[in-house]
């Protein structure tokens, strides 16, 4: 019994592995960029900058469109959390612009993807709330909770898959306090409005 079978095969692995982690780091390297339109995207969507939020979310989708032909295999996993901002980025537009929020097939996203970007995506309804109250619009601050509830009861069995969808049950967790709280908020935000109206009335 010899080893001649053994370094022919180790240097095919070698080369195989190297190869895997040239890739893996310039994925990890050049995905940061398509994290920061969309972070920035985001941000543009909170400013009511709607025209900058779409041209970051498109460049995002390029470079995304670009780097999946370099993500085959194992290495798809790499672009999970490039894709879920990407999907918290469009979705957030799609409902600020009164549309529906587009399928995770319209996305072109991994489902784990599709799932962490929507459980995301409720952190950034319930700031729009608070934008909302603040500005006084009860209305829309009505209609982001509404969604942002929907939202979160779509999602929360997902956190049966944690060990599937990594960061699902902490997300789903985080989500539940969210809603409750923005619950409370819209409750007392009505009482007070309803309260204000009651006084108008008194002094008419």
């Amino acid at each position: 019994m010899t080893l001649k079978n053994v370094k022919p095969s180790l240097n095919k692995i070698t080369k195989s592995l190297a190869a895997t982690q040239d890739s893996r780091e310039f994925l990890l390297k050049n995905t940061r960029e398509i994290i920061i339109l969309c972070s920035k995207s985001i941000i543009a969507v909170h400013k009511g900058e709607l025209a900058t939020a779409k041209n970051n979310l498109k460049q995002a989708d390029k470079l995304l469109k670009k780097y999946k032909k370099k993500a085959t295999g194992q290495l798809r996993r790499y672009l999970i959390t490039p894709e879920q901002e990407y999907v918290e980025a469009a979705c957030l537009i799609a409902i600020v612009e009164k549309k529906d929020i587009p399928s995770d097939k319209k996305l072109a996203v991994m489902p784990e993807s599709y799932v962490l970007g929507l459980l995301d995506c409720v952190g950034e309804l319930k700031r729009k709330v608070f934008d909302e109250m603040r500005t006084g619009d009860i209305d829309d601050a009505i209609r982001f909770f509404e969604i942002m509830e929907n939202l979160y009861l779509q999602l929360y069995t997902f956190s049966l898959y944690d060990k599937v969808v990594k960061e699902a049950r902490r997300k789903i967790d985080v989500n539940r306090i969210l809603v409750d709280d923005v619950r409370s908020a819209i409750t007392e935000e009505k009482r007070r409005i309803e309260l204000i109206k009651s006084l108008e009335k008194l002094e008419k």
